[in-house]
């Protein structure tokens, strides 16, 4: 089989709750479905927040594998 793994930062809304990229997310699973790979595995980790008014980050990594 063979296998691709990527990483997406999704950012924290600044006011509100949710991610405010979403559509990045969305991105990268509709060009890798393209290609012929579904998403097999994600994890999220949280990696805080960058500073004034940046809000919080979570790190999603994605493993797809080919159909």
């Amino acid at each position: 089989m063979n296998y691709v793994v990527l990483q997406v930062i999704l950012k924290e809304k600044l006011i509100g709750s949710g991610s405010g990229n979403l559509t990045s997310l969305e991105k990268v699973l509709n060009e890798q479905a393209a290609k012929g790979y579904r998403l097999h595995t994600i994890s999220t980790a949280s990696s805080g927040t960058t500073g004034l008014l940046g809000g919080d980050r979570i790190q999603a990594t994605l493993v797809f594998e080919k159909l």
